[in-house]
Protein backbone atom coordinates (compact mmCIF):
# COMPACT_ATOMS: atom_id res chain seq x y z
CA UNK A 1 0.00 0.00 0.00
CA UNK A 2 1.31 3.41 -1.02
CA UNK A 3 -0.02 6.61 0.57
CA UNK A 4 0.00 10.02 -1.15
CA UNK A 5 1.07 13.24 0.55
CA UNK A 6 -1.58 15.22 2.38
CA UNK A 7 -3.00 18.40 0.89
CA UNK A 8 -2.06 21.83 2.19
CA UNK A 9 -3.63 25.22 1.66
CA UNK A 10 -2.06 26.79 -1.43
CA UNK A 11 -1.38 23.46 -3.17
CA UNK A 12 -2.17 23.01 -6.86
CA UNK A 13 -4.65 20.29 -7.79
CA UNK A 14 -5.56 18.89 -11.19
CA UNK A 15 -9.11 18.76 -12.54
CA UNK A 16 -9.97 16.04 -15.07
CA UNK A 17 -13.06 14.69 -16.83
CA UNK A 18 -12.39 10.96 -17.36
CA UNK A 19 -16.11 10.21 -17.73
CA UNK A 20 -18.96 12.40 -18.94
CA UNK A 21 -18.13 15.80 -20.44
CA UNK A 22 -18.31 19.05 -18.50
CA UNK A 23 -18.73 21.83 -21.05
CA UNK A 24 -20.99 24.26 -19.17
CA UNK A 25 -19.10 27.37 -18.04
CA UNK A 26 -21.39 27.53 -15.00
CA UNK A 27 -20.37 24.02 -13.95
CA UNK A 28 -16.69 24.81 -14.49
CA UNK A 29 -17.11 27.92 -12.32
CA UNK A 30 -18.81 25.84 -9.62
CA UNK A 31 -15.94 23.32 -9.61
CA UNK A 32 -13.39 26.13 -9.35
CA UNK A 33 -15.27 27.58 -6.37
CA UNK A 34 -14.90 24.21 -4.65
CA UNK A 35 -11.11 24.40 -4.89
CA UNK A 36 -11.10 28.05 -3.87
CA UNK A 37 -13.12 27.25 -0.75
CA UNK A 38 -10.40 24.83 0.41
CA UNK A 39 -7.60 27.27 -0.47
CA UNK A 40 -6.39 25.27 -3.45
CA UNK A 41 -5.12 26.36 -6.86
CA UNK A 42 -6.35 24.57 -9.98
CA UNK A 43 -4.63 23.26 -13.07
CA UNK A 44 -7.28 22.29 -15.59
CA UNK A 45 -6.74 19.24 -17.79
CA UNK A 46 -5.89 20.20 -21.36
CA UNK A 47 -8.96 18.36 -22.64
CA UNK A 48 -11.49 19.50 -20.05
CA UNK A 49 -14.52 21.09 -21.77
CA UNK A 50 -14.12 18.76 -24.76
CA UNK A 51 -17.07 16.63 -25.74
CA UNK A 52 -17.12 13.43 -27.75
CA UNK A 53 -20.71 12.20 -27.70
CA UNK A 54 -21.58 11.63 -24.03
CA UNK A 55 -17.96 11.56 -22.79
CA UNK A 56 -15.37 14.26 -22.14
CA UNK A 57 -13.16 13.69 -25.17
CA UNK A 58 -11.65 10.66 -26.87
CA UNK A 59 -10.15 7.81 -24.90
CA UNK A 60 -6.67 9.08 -25.71
CA UNK A 61 -7.53 12.64 -24.65
CA UNK A 62 -9.11 11.68 -21.33
CA UNK A 63 -6.31 9.26 -20.43
CA UNK A 64 -3.70 11.82 -21.44
CA UNK A 65 -5.14 14.33 -18.96
CA UNK A 66 -4.98 11.84 -16.09
CA UNK A 67 -1.44 10.75 -16.98
CA UNK A 68 -0.30 14.36 -17.33
CA UNK A 69 -1.62 15.26 -13.88
CA UNK A 70 0.26 12.41 -12.24
CA UNK A 71 3.41 13.36 -14.17
CA UNK A 72 3.23 17.05 -13.22
CA UNK A 73 5.30 17.69 -10.06
CA UNK A 74 3.32 20.86 -9.36
CA UNK A 75 0.04 18.94 -9.03
CA UNK A 76 -0.55 17.45 -5.57
CA UNK A 77 -3.95 15.82 -6.14
CA UNK A 78 -6.14 14.74 -9.04
CA UNK A 79 -9.88 15.33 -8.78
CA UNK A 80 -12.64 14.23 -11.14
CA UNK A 81 -14.98 17.13 -11.86
CA UNK A 82 -17.87 14.71 -12.30
CA UNK A 83 -18.70 11.05 -12.87
CA UNK A 84 -21.34 9.92 -15.33
CA UNK A 85 -20.15 7.33 -17.83
CA UNK A 86 -16.97 6.30 -19.63
CA UNK A 87 -14.05 6.02 -17.20
CA UNK A 88 -13.75 2.26 -17.78
CA UNK A 89 -12.93 3.00 -21.42
CA UNK A 90 -9.62 4.64 -20.51
CA UNK A 91 -8.27 1.98 -18.12
CA UNK A 92 -5.93 0.31 -20.66
CA UNK A 93 -4.57 3.75 -21.65
CA UNK A 94 -3.55 4.82 -18.13
CA UNK A 95 0.18 4.74 -17.32
CA UNK A 96 0.21 2.71 -14.11
CA UNK A 97 4.01 2.76 -13.80
CA UNK A 98 3.86 6.56 -13.94
CA UNK A 99 1.09 6.65 -11.34
CA UNK A 100 3.02 4.32 -9.03
CA UNK A 101 6.16 6.48 -9.26
CA UNK A 102 4.22 9.68 -8.60
CA UNK A 103 1.71 8.85 -5.85
CA UNK A 104 -0.78 11.60 -5.19
CA UNK A 105 -4.38 11.95 -4.04
CA UNK A 106 -6.93 10.72 -6.55
CA UNK A 107 -10.61 11.19 -5.71
CA UNK A 108 -14.07 10.67 -7.16
CA UNK A 109 -17.02 8.31 -6.97
CA UNK A 110 -19.79 6.79 -9.08
CA UNK A 111 -18.36 6.07 -12.56
CA UNK A 112 -14.88 6.86 -11.18
CA UNK A 113 -15.14 3.49 -9.38
CA UNK A 114 -13.56 1.82 -12.42
CA UNK A 115 -10.43 3.94 -11.97
CA UNK A 116 -10.27 3.26 -8.24
CA UNK A 117 -10.34 -0.48 -8.93
CA UNK A 118 -7.71 -0.30 -11.67
CA UNK A 119 -5.29 2.01 -9.84
CA UNK A 120 -5.60 -0.02 -6.66
CA UNK A 121 -4.97 -3.30 -8.49
CA UNK A 122 -2.06 -2.03 -10.57
CA UNK A 123 -0.24 0.28 -8.13
CA UNK A 124 -1.39 -0.28 -4.52
CA UNK A 125 -2.01 3.46 -4.21
CA UNK A 126 -4.55 4.58 -1.61
CA UNK A 127 -7.28 6.43 -3.51
CA UNK A 128 -10.30 8.23 -2.11
CA UNK A 129 -13.95 7.40 -2.68
CA UNK A 130 -15.60 10.75 -2.11
CA UNK A 131 -17.24 13.78 -3.67
CA UNK A 132 -16.43 15.00 -7.15
CA UNK A 133 -15.89 18.71 -7.67
CA UNK A 134 -19.52 19.26 -8.68
CA UNK A 135 -20.93 17.53 -5.60
CA UNK A 136 -23.11 19.53 -3.24
CA UNK A 137 -20.63 19.68 -0.32
CA UNK A 138 -22.89 19.90 2.73
CA UNK A 139 -21.17 20.75 6.04
CA UNK A 140 -20.95 17.00 6.78
CA UNK A 141 -19.30 16.39 3.38
CA UNK A 142 -16.90 19.31 3.82
CA UNK A 143 -15.85 18.11 7.28
CA UNK A 144 -15.00 14.57 6.18
CA UNK A 145 -13.35 15.74 2.94
CA UNK A 146 -11.06 18.07 4.89
CA UNK A 147 -10.25 15.52 7.59
CA UNK A 148 -9.47 12.78 5.03
CA UNK A 149 -7.21 14.81 2.74
CA UNK A 150 -5.70 17.65 4.80
CA UNK A 151 -4.68 15.77 7.98
CA UNK A 152 -2.71 12.66 8.89
CA UNK A 153 -4.93 11.84 11.86
CA UNK A 154 -7.19 8.87 11.03
CA UNK A 155 -10.86 9.66 10.52
CA UNK A 156 -11.78 7.33 13.37
CA UNK A 157 -15.39 6.30 13.87
CA UNK A 158 -17.71 7.57 11.15
CA UNK A 159 -21.45 7.23 10.94
CA UNK A 160 -24.37 9.13 9.46
CA UNK A 161 -25.10 12.80 10.25
CA UNK A 162 -26.80 13.65 13.52
CA UNK A 163 -30.57 13.51 13.02
CA UNK A 164 -33.01 16.20 14.12
CA UNK A 165 -35.84 13.65 14.23
CA UNK A 166 -34.61 10.29 15.48
CA UNK A 167 -38.03 8.69 14.96
CA UNK A 168 -38.01 9.56 11.23
CA UNK A 169 -34.34 10.00 10.35
CA UNK A 170 -33.27 11.31 6.98
CA UNK A 171 -30.45 8.78 6.85
CA UNK A 172 -31.59 5.60 8.63
CA UNK A 173 -29.01 2.94 9.42
CA UNK A 174 -30.00 -0.70 9.71
CA UNK A 175 -28.15 -3.75 10.96
CA UNK A 176 -28.71 -6.46 8.36
CA UNK A 177 -26.32 -8.95 9.98
CA UNK A 178 -24.75 -8.17 13.33
CA UNK A 179 -21.10 -8.46 14.28
CA UNK A 180 -17.70 -6.82 13.91
CA UNK A 181 -15.09 -7.20 11.18
CA UNK A 182 -11.75 -5.65 10.37
CA UNK A 183 -9.95 -5.28 7.05
CA UNK A 184 -8.84 -2.86 4.34
CA UNK A 185 -11.54 -0.68 2.80
CA UNK A 186 -12.71 -1.22 -0.75
CA UNK A 187 -15.66 0.79 -2.06
CA UNK A 188 -17.52 1.71 -5.18
CA UNK A 189 -20.59 1.86 -7.32
CA UNK A 190 -22.26 -1.54 -7.72
CA UNK A 191 -22.85 -1.11 -11.46
CA UNK A 192 -19.16 -0.38 -12.11
CA UNK A 193 -18.04 -3.21 -9.86
CA UNK A 194 -20.35 -5.53 -11.78
CA UNK A 195 -19.33 -4.37 -15.26
CA UNK A 196 -15.59 -4.75 -14.56
CA UNK A 197 -15.98 -8.38 -13.47
CA UNK A 198 -14.00 -10.70 -15.72
CA UNK A 199 -11.55 -7.93 -16.65
CA UNK A 200 -8.00 -7.39 -15.37
CA UNK A 201 -9.46 -4.73 -13.07
CA UNK A 202 -12.13 -6.75 -11.28
CA UNK A 203 -12.56 -6.14 -7.59
CA UNK A 204 -10.62 -8.11 -4.98
CA UNK A 205 -12.77 -8.42 -1.86
CA UNK A 206 -10.76 -11.01 0.07
CA UNK A 207 -10.65 -10.07 3.74
CA UNK A 208 -11.84 -6.52 3.01
CA UNK A 209 -14.65 -4.28 4.19
CA UNK A 210 -16.70 -3.97 1.01
CA UNK A 211 -18.71 -0.73 0.67
CA UNK A 212 -21.18 -0.68 -2.22
CA UNK A 213 -23.86 1.75 -3.39
CA UNK A 214 -25.77 2.77 -6.51
CA UNK A 215 -28.30 5.23 -7.86
CA UNK A 216 -31.36 5.05 -10.09
CA UNK A 217 -31.46 1.25 -10.39
CA UNK A 218 -34.71 -0.71 -10.03
CA UNK A 219 -34.76 -3.46 -7.38
CA UNK A 220 -34.56 -6.27 -9.95
CA UNK A 221 -31.40 -4.69 -11.38
CA UNK A 222 -29.82 -4.44 -7.91
CA UNK A 223 -30.81 -8.08 -7.37
CA UNK A 224 -29.05 -9.07 -10.60
CA UNK A 225 -25.79 -7.31 -9.71
CA UNK A 226 -25.72 -8.50 -6.10
CA UNK A 227 -26.47 -12.03 -7.30
CA UNK A 228 -23.49 -11.80 -9.66
CA UNK A 229 -21.22 -10.86 -6.75
CA UNK A 230 -22.69 -13.67 -4.67
CA UNK A 231 -22.23 -16.28 -7.40
CA UNK A 232 -18.65 -15.13 -8.04
CA UNK A 233 -17.75 -15.52 -4.37
CA UNK A 234 -17.00 -11.83 -3.95
CA UNK A 235 -19.49 -11.36 -1.10
CA UNK A 236 -18.51 -14.43 0.90
CA UNK A 237 -14.81 -13.54 0.57
CA UNK A 238 -15.29 -10.12 2.18
CA UNK A 239 -14.73 -9.54 5.89
CA UNK A 240 -17.84 -7.36 6.08
CA UNK A 241 -20.24 -5.41 3.86
CA UNK A 242 -21.51 -1.84 4.09
CA UNK A 243 -24.47 -1.15 1.82
CA UNK A 244 -24.80 2.59 1.25
CA UNK A 245 -27.77 4.80 0.62
CA UNK A 246 -29.16 4.09 -2.83
CA UNK A 247 -31.05 7.07 -4.18
CA UNK A 248 -34.01 6.34 -6.46
CA UNK A 249 -33.47 2.58 -6.33
CA UNK A 250 -37.16 1.75 -6.47
CA UNK A 251 -39.56 0.80 -9.27
CA UNK A 252 -39.94 3.59 -11.81
CA UNK A 253 -42.96 5.75 -11.11
CA UNK A 254 -45.95 4.22 -12.93
CA UNK A 255 -43.50 2.10 -14.95
CA UNK A 256 -42.26 -0.74 -12.72
CA UNK A 257 -40.04 -3.32 -14.35
CA UNK A 258 -42.45 -6.04 -13.24
CA UNK A 259 -46.11 -6.15 -12.14
CA UNK A 260 -44.98 -7.42 -8.75
CA UNK A 261 -41.60 -6.53 -7.31
CA UNK A 262 -39.47 -6.63 -4.18
CA UNK A 263 -38.35 -3.59 -2.26
CA UNK A 264 -34.63 -2.90 -2.19
CA UNK A 265 -34.61 -3.70 1.52
CA UNK A 266 -36.02 -7.16 0.85
CA UNK A 267 -33.29 -7.83 -1.71
CA UNK A 268 -30.58 -6.63 0.68
CA UNK A 269 -31.93 -8.91 3.42
CA UNK A 270 -32.26 -11.87 1.07
CA UNK A 271 -28.78 -11.70 -0.47
CA UNK A 272 -26.61 -9.87 2.05
CA UNK A 273 -28.50 -11.04 5.14
CA UNK A 274 -27.64 -14.63 4.26
CA UNK A 275 -23.90 -14.00 4.50
CA UNK A 276 -21.85 -15.15 7.50
CA UNK A 277 -20.25 -11.73 7.91
CA UNK A 278 -21.49 -8.43 9.42
CA UNK A 279 -23.60 -6.27 7.13
CA UNK A 280 -24.67 -2.67 7.73
CA UNK A 281 -27.09 -0.80 5.45
CA UNK A 282 -27.62 2.92 4.96
CA UNK A 283 -24.21 4.54 5.50
CA UNK A 284 -23.91 7.92 3.75
CA UNK A 285 -21.31 7.51 1.02
CA UNK A 286 -21.73 7.76 -2.73
CA UNK A 287 -24.89 9.26 -4.24
CA UNK A 288 -26.09 11.24 -1.26
CA UNK A 289 -25.80 14.89 -0.31
CA UNK A 290 -24.11 14.08 3.00
CA UNK A 291 -21.09 12.15 1.78
CA UNK A 292 -18.13 10.48 3.42
CA UNK A 293 -14.63 10.46 1.94
CA UNK A 294 -13.27 6.93 2.32
CA UNK A 295 -9.52 6.13 1.99
CA UNK A 296 -9.48 2.91 -0.05
CA UNK A 297 -6.91 0.38 1.07
CA UNK A 298 -6.74 1.62 4.67
CA UNK A 299 -7.59 -0.57 7.65
CA UNK A 300 -11.07 -0.17 9.07
CA UNK A 301 -13.37 -1.88 11.55
CA UNK A 302 -17.06 -2.34 10.87
CA UNK A 303 -19.41 -2.62 13.84
CA UNK A 304 -22.75 -3.50 12.29
CA UNK A 305 -24.50 -3.52 15.67
CA UNK A 306 -23.43 0.04 16.57
CA UNK A 307 -23.77 1.32 13.01
CA UNK A 308 -20.20 2.59 12.78
CA UNK A 309 -17.24 2.23 10.46
CA UNK A 310 -13.95 3.10 12.16
CA UNK A 311 -11.16 4.24 9.83
CA UNK A 312 -8.05 3.22 11.75
CA UNK A 313 -5.35 4.82 9.63
CA UNK A 314 -4.93 7.91 7.54
CA UNK A 315 -4.96 7.65 3.78
CA UNK A 316 -2.30 10.36 3.48
CA UNK A 317 1.12 11.01 4.98
CA UNK A 318 2.98 14.21 5.85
Amino acid sequence: MVKPKLLKKGDTVGFVTPSTYVSSPDEIASALRTAEYFGLKVKMGANVRKRTGYVGGTIAERAADVNAMFADPEVKAVFAIRGGYGSAQILPALDYDLIAKNPKIFQGYSDITAMHLAIHQKTGLVTFHGPVMLSGFTPYTIDHFRRALFAVKPLGSVTNPVESNTMRPNHPLRTVKGGRARGPLIAGNLTLISTTMGTPYEIDTRGKILCIEDVGEEPYSMDRMLTQLRLSGKLAAAAGVVFGECARCSPREFRPGFDSTFSLGEIVDDILGGLKIPVLAGLTFGHTADQLTLPLGCQATLDADKGTLTIEESGVEA
